[in-house]
């Protein structure tokens, strides 16, 4: 081992040693599965803000983003950062209080416990489709982490990607089974700043070492499209291609799925004093527009750095592994740059973590919480779980849905990229306008919320599967349109079917207390 991978091998194994600490002081912490899967509702502003931000942005910010940008240029990126961006902010703003507030009313510590408490659906019908909902997407959601330490190892060390792949899995499923919401959080925040690091590292270090900025703006100017937003850059042909004002609305609905997913709306259940939830929207808001800014440029001057000669052994093929390989470069250049190499790498561990974790805890509360605990006890005559037999139904299901995350990911040629994309769009047509409805329409019905629900996980399918590769005006993206289906479907049956007195008393209970 070269002296400068022995650095980096350090400097990552101090990090993943500190995470597990975390996950094992917050082990004790835990009495309840409230306390697991939700923290007591204790999250400071700070923490709520970059846990939630670092929760989502994983490994496609440091490989996902720069990696697109590396291939195709600035426009498709460029639009859905735009939409990532102000779907942050517009969630932040509308969504986190009332959710917060909504959730305490209803004693709800799970996003599908919260759609049954919402509509008075005592049989637990919501909770059970939104459970399987959150499993079928988590999972692969879950698994695009763990192809990305899988690539970063194999990239590194020329390590066997499947074992690389499980050694990180263990890492993640110890620290989350073992600490929880509190464990994840607290590791999210630590990760954070972490990413940052990284980003500002490789960009300014990375940019020096192909002349400055100059140098890289006019390496992408002699590609055409490449920094244009309505055109995008084709390799393959060395030629600039359409970006259509079609392709940049649906790119741009990237933000819709914001409303939706499960393990960001768990950081707005959480804060401890929704008052603050202020300062927690202007700090993720400036740190996601920074971040995603940053890894957009990191992609841009890695191809500068390619066609230098800096970056070698990079194919259209592993672009994703872009940062990886400067961070690589950038330690053959002392036992400091080494150990700066070593955090940037231990930054992509950080991205992929911080997400993966938040994942496990949200399918697990579906499945042990939702499932076990709700679906079936409620439509039975068995005692309720206790608080020990809860916890252990948690800690095993965390397993279990890694090793089902593990085996999806086993196929090393996965992107990172294309699977974040499907499991968002699930979320956000599935989950996005029934929240919306639920926090914000009074007359939302059951029979709206579960036609809705329904409607947006299955025109996913059909349109990614079945529409989409028609291609011309079908080929968008398709969170789009599932989100158009899904809101037309809920408002519909909720206009043909009558409220429930009780559930409206409750939302103007709810409204009274913002």
């Amino acid at each position: 081992m070269g002296s400068h991978l022995f650095y980096i091998v350090a400097t990552i194994a101090f990090y993943l040693i500190f995470v597990l600490l975390i996950g094992f002081y917050y082990a004790k912490k835990n009495e309840s599965a409230s306390d697991f899967y939700l923290g007591g509702r204790q999250l400071g502003p700070l923490v709520t803000a970059m846990s939630a931000e670092a929760s989502d942005m994983s490994s496609w910010l440091l490989m996902g983003l720069p990696g697109v940008a590396y291939l195709c240029g600035s426009a498709d990126v460029a639009w859905t950062s735009i939409g990532l961006a102000v779907g942050t902010y517009l969630n932040w703003l509308f969504v986190a209080k009332r959710l917060r507030i909504y959730t305490r009313i209803t004693d709800s510590f799970t996003l599908p416990q919260f759609f049954s408490a919402r509509f008075h659906d005592d049989r637990h019908i919501l909770t059970a489709f939104a459970a399987a909902i959150i499993v079928i997407f988590f999972i692969p959601y879950t698994a695009s982490g763990f192809a990305a330490c899988g690539k970063l190892f194999g990239t590194l060390f020329g390590a066997d990607y499947m074992t690389a792949m499980i050694i990180s899995a263990v890492v993640i499923v110890s620290y989350t089974a073992a600490g929880g919401f509190l464990a994840a959080s607290t590791t999210d925040f630590v990760q954070s700043i972490i990413m940052t690091f990284a980003l500002l590292f490789v960009l300014l270090y990375s940019t020096s070492m192909v002349g400055g900025i100059d140098a890289v703006l006019d390496n992408a100017k002699a590609l055409p499209g490449y920094l244009s937003l309505t055109e995008t850059y084709s390799v393959k042909t060395n030629s600039a291609a359409p970006y259509t004002l079609l392709t940049i609305v649906s790119t741009m609905a990237w933000g819709l799925g914001y409303f939706g997913m499960p393990h960001i709306l768990l950081r707005f259940m959480a804060i401890e004093d929704e008052n603050k939830l202020a300062v927690s929207r202007r700090v993720a808001s400036v740190w996601v527009v920074i971040a995603m800014f940053i890894a957009i440029a990191i992609g841009i001057v890695g191809k500068t750095m390619t066609g230098a000669g800096l970056v070698k052994n990079l194919t259209d093929a592993n672009t994703e592994t872009i940062i990886i390989q400067i961070a690589n470069t950038i330690a053959e250049h002392g036992a400091l740059m080494a150990i700066g190499a070593g955090l940037v790498l231990a930054g992509i561990l950080a991205s992929t973590m911080s997400t993966a974790d938040s994942q496990l805890l949200a399918a697990a509360s579906s499945v042990s919480q939702d499932i076990m605990q709700g679906t079936m006890r409620a439509n039975s005559d068995k005692k309720a779980l206790s608080k020990k037999q809860s916890m252990f139904a948690a800690r095993i299901t965390v397993i279990v849905i890694a090793i089902l995350a593990v085996i999806i990911a086993r196929d090393p040629g996965s992107y990172v990229f294309k699977i974040v994309a499907f499991s968002w769009a699930g979320f956000g047509a599935s989950f996005g306008p029934l929240v919306l409805a639920a926090l914000f329409w009074k007359r939302t019905t059951f029979e709206g919320a579960l036609s809705g629900m329904v409607a947006g996980g299955v025109m996913i399918f059909v349109w990614k599967f079945l529409v989409a590769p028609m291609g011309g005006i079908w080929g968008i993206y398709e969170l789009l349109p599932a989100f158009l289906v899904s809101l037309v479907v809920l408002v519909g049956v909720s206009l043909i079917t009558t409220p429930d007195e009780e559930v409206m008393k409750e939302f103007e209970e709810m409204e009274r207390s913002l």
